[in-house]
């Protein structure tokens, strides 16, 4: 039965296990330099996106909670009108009112987040 050659052979093959541990505690520990931190965006930008996602909050919330009872907009939707098993369900008063709960909330989310900011200083 023939016999393969060593595709990879050991490098360390003509020495003994005994040269190999010295060999290994000679060599210095090598610890990999911990990576620096991560900084934290300038205080503009910071302020900056809190502001664009508490008038993001707001005008959704605004919309989510008034649209519902716009009875010209919400009435005479074609897409609920081409869907007669899901406007069944979406002109009822407390899916109304359940959406424009979503929209309460998500105002207060807004106004939550205006609130309890805090800078990240480096």
């Amino acid at each position: 039965m023939p016999v393969q050659p060593q595709l990879f052979p050991d490098s360390s093959a003509g020495t003994s296990r005994q040269d190999q541990h010295a060999s290994h505690q000679t060599n210095p520990i090598e610890v990999n330099p911990p990576a620096p931190a991560a900084q934290p965006a300038p205080i503009w930008l910071q302020r900056m996106s809190l502001f664009v996602l508490v008038i993001f909050c707001i005008y959704l919330g605004v919309i989510v909670t008034v649209l519902p009872w716009w009875l010209s907009v919400w009435d005479h939707n074609l897409f609920f009108l081409s869907h007669p098993r899901l406007w069944a369900i979406l002109r009822l008063g407390p899916t109304r009112g359940i959406i424009s709960g979503l929209g309460l909330l998500d105002i207060w989310v807004g106004i939550s987040e205006a609130i309890h900011y805090h800078d990240q200083r480096s």
